[in-house]
């Protein structure tokens, strides 16, 4: 069945496959599972529910769209600013979809995604239909447009602004994850410091 408009919510991992590149599939998939776990914490308090894991991607969906943008950026920040944790981005779209079983289809979903292709790691950018439904107060920084294909308009994009505070951690050149400086292995080269996760990423870096 079709519904009237929600709220799709496309998060995942920045640097995965950088992630098990460097430490192997054991842990890039211990890590995925760890934020999926995250993630699934989180929808009760927000009234969303998960449609899928794709990868170590997550789908989600929320009727109400300030509920929405609350998951996701509590996504962000609970995960994404971790220790030994990769970044997490997100992408928003507000829209209606058709309801098959327990997965959701049409244009909707597709755009949330794409437009998640489009984030940095920490990042949470949405659609111009999502920033309508939000309303004028909420804290959203336009980001140009983009081609998406098969699409024949220009999609504008907006960035949600977080309000939680959060801590940045230095990111691991090698593996890509974020490191607490405090527990990091630093290596100082040509005046710039580097942190890292762990002696193998070190190795690799010299190399």
């Amino acid at each position: 069945m079709t519904v009237s408009a929600q709220t799709f919510v496309f998060a995942d991992l920045a640097g995965y496959t950088a992630l098990t590149e460097a430490h192997g599939d054991e842990q890039a998939a211990d890590t995925a599972a760890d934020f999926f776990e995250t993630v699934r914490a989180l929808l009760g308090d927000h009234d969303a529910e998960e449609v899928k894991v794709i990868g170590d991607a997550m789908l989600l969906r929320a009727v109400d769209v300030a509920q929405a943008a609350g998951l996701a950026e509590r996504v962000v920040c609970d995960h994404g600013q971790r220790h030994l944790a990769l970044g997490v981005r997100v992408g928003m779209h507000t829209g209606t979809a058709v309801r098959r079983g327990s997965d959701w289809f049409g244009s909707a979903v597709n755009l949330a995604s794409r437009i998640a292709d489009e984030a940095q790691a920490g990042q949470i950018l949405c659609s111009q239909a999502t920033r309508a439904a939000l309303g004028p107060a909420a804290p959203l920084e336009p980001r140009g447009e983009r081609v998406f294909k098969n699409l024949s308009d220009p999609v504008a994009l907006y960035e949600l602004i977080r309000q939680q505070g959060d801590r940045h951690f230095p990111i691991d050149p090698v593996c890509r994850m974020a490191v607490d400086p405090e527990l990091a292995i630093k290596r100082s080269r040509d005046g710039v410091e580097y942190y890292f996760c762990s002696e193998h990423c070190v190795e690799t870096f010299d190399r």
